[in-house]
């Protein structure tokens, strides 16, 4: 079996979930109550933030690789970076990486194109929602992405950096992303919302809101990295 080195700590709560649904998720695959070996490098959110917020992907990558190579040293032979915004920087990161990375945003795009989905909003940091690293896959992959409007990106940049990446789920919150949702449905037909942003899957528990999907992009990263520990 493969070993699986994570870079977390990108928040921490989500680090959290993926720890619990990676063996959720191997023991369903195994059929009993084992559980896989793996690695977590829990690193300084700050030491992201800075060169994300400066747009200094250089600077990021440089920093993840550093962390991703301890990993190797320890053993991991493939891994995952456990946040979305970092992928800001995936291309450099992968290039420089001493092991292969699993892409949250590759693998989210092959769950969306095998269920048939053509236009997804998303939601997640201004970083994310805004940036071409997400839009550029899946437009190749024929599936048109759609932002909120900028007062909305406001509000879901602001809930999540400030309330959910420092563990604070408030009802509240969670009603003003769920209205966001219906704003969008009601402007433009979608097929789902991405919640690129690891900590969105812990506000919005449930798979669906009035029928539209949410992607959970912690899970479904945590289930590429399960069939690549297998494989």
């Amino acid at each position: 079996m493969k070993t699986l080195g994570i870079i977390g700590g990108l928040g921490p709560e989500s680090t959290i979930d993926y720890y619990q649904t990676i063996i959720a998720l191997y023991r369903q695959k195994a059929g009993d109550d084992s559980y896989p070996q793996f690695f977590i490098n829990s690193v300084d959110l700050s030491e992201v933030r800075g060169p994300v917020i400066a747009g200094d992907l250089s600077r990021l990558a440089v920093y993840i690789v550093e962390e991703i190579e301890k990993l190797a040293r320890a053993g991991a032979d493939f891994g995952l970076i456990a946040a979305n915004t970092p992928h800001i920087a995936f291309n450099q990161i992968a290039e420089r990486s001493p092991i292969s990375l699993i892409s949250i945003v590759e693998a989210t795009c092959a769950f969306a194109k095998d269920r048939q989905f053509k236009r997804l909003a998303i939601f997640g940091t201004k970083f994310t929602m805004n940036g071409e690293f997400y839009s550029q896959p899946f437009s190749r992959a024929g599936i048109k992405i759609v932002r909120p409007e900028p007062v909305d990106q406001d509000y879901i940049h602001e809930k999540y950096m400030n309330e959910l990446v420092p563990g604070k789920f408030r009802p509240e919150t969670r009603a003003g992303l769920l209205a966001i949702i219906d704003r969008v449905k009601s402007k433009t037909a979608i097929d789902g919302v991405i919640l690129a942003g690891t900590e969105l899957p812990l506000i919005l528990r449930e798979p669906s809101h009035d029928g539209i999907p949410l992607l959970n992009t912690t899970k479904i990263h945590c289930q590429a990295a399960v069939e690549a520990m297998l494989s």
